[in-house]
């Protein structure tokens, strides 16, 4: 059976699902059930300084957008860091990680932009004995207009300082945990890089806003009569999540960092897809709020069995094997032609791929044949796109089928074979001839 053990950033639990910072972590009460249903580890909601307690609306926190299901595909908060006293928090860390040695615990933090600050929540983190604590330079929203969050998240000379400080002053693995709301995530990553972080997480939350009240005119969720911004996860933003994650991976600067991908991670499936492109671990939140703890069985089992069948003995095997398959447009084969087919016994004869086809790409597929409805692709006017693939509702009844080396593309003419990227396209006016150069006898 695989070993599912994982360390991350030096933290050892027995899987690699952990909860992210969030209100699933925000108390004993629940991090204790999550770890008596089979979860690896948690990290603590986000704690703050000592002092007047944070306010959180008393009204609706969450919004969301829904498939025709009703399933939750996107799911937004304007929830703040914890609402609960300091000292109340760090006596529960303290004790939940003595009476669960096993498991991982870190705690997130979040506090002003002065070296004192940092300072002072680390010792008292330190004392509770917790593994490590993740810096939360994310919440794109409340925290951000204090100075905190993603305005410290979006500043990669501000990332690089504070993640120094904590270096300096704690034992404690450090985490940086950073905002999707820039340009490019490879800068912030350098910076924790360069600041000595043991490991970076992302992504946390896209800043967003989720619909429109068109009766009322206001944004949805509304608070007393008006809405905010607020910050969206859940599958939606899985796509996100996983290319920062591959940039970081791949980059010259950010790679070897540990990395703990977050980010619309529901199934065993959408885990092994983020250590696959260099995730370490991974952290779950929305799929736990709207399914409950008990999806880690399906998580565990699921990634242990897809293990065993790829004979894979540990996580580590998988974390980072896609990698050397990601690269930029600039470098693809332009030269690899593919054509669609549709599987006659399959098709329903529903028109979906026809109607895409003819009225927004390249006009490639039949809705008549001898005066019957009959659906079948044009070949000389194909271009493998795979729209007709994407919108079909029949799985595998249209797939793409690569064209043989040697083999004419009746579309162009031209006969299939070679491995020209755009960098050596003739149609490149910068193109760079693959060939030796040639030198003058002299």
């Amino acid at each position: 059976m695989a070993d599912l053990r994982s360390t991350f950033a030096g933290i050892s639990s027995p899987n690699p699902f952990w909860l992210a910072s969030a209100p699933p972590t925000d108390k004993a009460y629940n991090v204790v059930r999550a770890f008596r249903a089979g979860w690896g580890g948690v990290v603590w909601k986000t704690l703050g300084e000592d002092g007047p307690p944070v306010v959180n609306v008393s009204g609706p926190r969450y919004g969301a957008i829904h498939a025709q299901d009703r399933r939750v595909i996107g799911f937004n908060n304007i929830e703040l860091i914890t609402d609960r006293p300091l000292q109340v928090n760090l006596q529960e860390i303290k004790q939940v990680k003595r009476d669960w040695k096993d498991r991982a615990l870190v705690v997130s933090l979040m506090v002003p932009c002065t070296e004192d600050s940092w300072k002072a929540i680390l010792a008292a983190v330190e004392e509770t004995e917790a593994d490590g604590v993740e810096l939360n330079f994310g919440c794109p929203h409340g925290m951000s207009e204090r100075g905190m969050g993603a305005a410290v998240g979006q500043v990669p000379d501000y990332i690089e300082m504070v993640t120094r400080w904590c270096k300096q002053h704690t034992r404690m693995p450090v985490i940086v945990k950073l905002t999707p709301n820039v340009a490019s995530i490879l800068r912030p990553a350098e910076a924790a890089k360069k600041g000595g972080a043991d490991a970076v997480s992302l992504i946390n939350t896209v800043n967003s806003m989720m619909g429109v009240d068109i009766d009322a005119m206001t944004p949805w969720p509304p608070v007393g009569g008006m809405g905010t911004h607020g910050g969206m996860c859940g599958p939606a933003v899985k796509p996100i999540a996983l290319n920062m994650v591959a940039e970081i991976a791949r980059h010259a600067e950010t790679r070897g960092l540990p990395i703990s991908g977050i980010g619309g991670i529901e199934k065993w499936r959408d885990a092994a897809e983020f250590m696959a492109l260099g995730a370490s671990n991974v952290q779950v939140c929305t799929a736990a709020m709207v399914y409950g703890f008990r999806i880690i069985e399906e998580m565990t089992a699921g990634l242990s069995a897809w293990m065993d069948e790829k004979e894979y003995a540990g996580v580590d095997e998988i974390v980072g094997r896609a990698v050397p398959k990601v690269t930029d447009w600039q470098h693809l084969n332009l030269d690899y032609v593919v054509k669609a087919r549709i599987n006659q016994d399959l098709c329903i004869s529903c028109g979906r791929c026809h109607i895409a086809c003819e009225d927004t790409s390249h006009q490639a597929i039949t809705s008549m044949l001898d005066g019957k409805r009959h659906f079948e692709v044009i070949e000389e006017e194909c271009v493998g796109c795979n729209l007709c693939a994407v919108v079909c509702p029949v799985e595998n009844c249209i797939t793409m089928v690569p064209l043989a080396e040697g083999e004419i593309d009746r579309r162009t003419g031209i006969k299939v074979g070679g491995h020209r990227s755009w960098i050596e396209h003739p149609n490149n006016p910068n193109a760079q001839d693959p060939r030796p150069a040639k030198h003058a006898a002299g």
